[in-house]
């Protein structure tokens, strides 16, 4: 009985580029809702609890730092 060969990083790297083809073929709103809005709504949350005096530079550099903690995140 044979088993099947392990996948290799090459085929991984197939998996994500298919993954990112998926997205890239999302409708508008469909891309927006798994890609934007969540990152997007956490930082909101964020902001209005922080209250800076400068929103939009807070807001730019919170989407920044936390970008990775978003599962599916490129970097």
């Amino acid at each position: 009985m044979e088993q099947a060969p392990e996948p290799t990083a090459d085929q991984g790297d197939g998996a994500a580029k298919n993954a990112a083809s998926a997205i890239a073929q999302l409708p508008i709103r469909a891309y927006l809702d798994q890609t934007v809005v969540p990152p997007l709504l956490q930082a909101l949350s964020a902001l209005v609890k922080e209250r800076p005096p400068n929103p939009v530079e807070w807001l730019a550099t919170y989407l920044l730092q936390n970008n990775d903690k978003q599962p599916g995140a490129e970097q």
